[in-house]
């Protein structure tokens, strides 16, 4: 990876370039497009655009066959689904609800933008799994025709250094968090390990620590130990105020 970031105007130019035509009729040899091409190869990453009504992918950057094995004719939603990591399964469905929730409210207003970003291992032509981050733009349109459309940059951040618990994830209007990826964003999300997000989630459903502890196959000890860190990691004073900041920052 670079040491230079790239700048992301760029991808708000080309944006700005063809929404006009529903990236239709894209001349690849474009001098602009191959200059984008360029900067994300240099950068390890793609992108591609999806019409979110529709739900279709309609383009694509060339390198997506490089990173994830599959050509850019040839995207699909289910490719992303079926090539992500096991583990990471149950954070791309969360990711991809919360992508046609944000779609679905930006068209019954009839205006704006959101970003969306999260992190997920997806599986290479080689069978491997690097992490990639995932930024999602949206923006309402009227022209050419009344829908959502999706720009998406995937970026290979294998080479930052590995957060010991949670991930990233993002959902808002602070479109300073689209950027190329740095520490500070990448510290953006949930601290929580899988384990305790998991005993969040049960918390918010109603269950006492025996309960959990039966149903996840730990000691009652064990689940309270869990409580304990995970209202330290968070700062918080009690699971409610925690369930609460967590579900309006989107990650219930």
């Amino acid at each position: 990876m670079t040491n230079s970031s790239p700048d992301y105007n760029l991808f708000i130019k080309f944006i700005d370039a063809y929404t006009s035509t529903a990236f239709q009729g894209i001349n690849r040899e474009d001098p602009f497009l191959r200059q984008l091409e360029a900067i994300t190869e240099e950068n390890n990453q793609f992108f591609h655009v999806a019409d979110l009504i529709q739900a279709k992918i309609i383009w694509a950057s060339k390198r997506c066959e490089r990173m994830i094995g599959i050509g850019p004719e040839e995207l699909n939603a289910y490719h992303f689904f079926e090539a992500t990591h096991p583990d990471d399964i149950e954070k791309h469905t969360l990711g991809r609800s919360k992508m046609f929730n944000l779609a679905n409210d930006l068209f019954r207003a009839e205006k704006g933008k959101a970003l969306l970003s999260i992190n997920l291992r997806i599986r290479n032509a080689a069978g491997e799994y690097p992490d990639l981050l995932f930024q999602l733009y949206f923006y309402f349109v009227t022209v050419p025709y009344k829908t959502v459309f999706l720009f998406q940059v995937h970026t290979n951040i294998e080479s930052f250094k590995k957060k010991k618990h949670g991930y990233h994830y993002y959902v808002g209007t602070d479109f300073s968090n689209f950027r190329f990826p740095d520490e500070e964003l990448l510290g953006i999300g949930n601290p929580l390990s899988e384990r305790e997000f998991e005993i969040v989630k049960l918390i918010e459903q109603g269950l006492s620590s025996e309960q959990i502890g039966n149903k996840i196959f730990l000691s009652v000890h064990t689940v309270n130990t869990h409580r304990r860190n995970i209202l330290e990691k968070t700062g918080k004073n009690n699971i409610n105020d925690l369930i609460h900041d967590f579900k309006e920052r989107r990650l219930l």
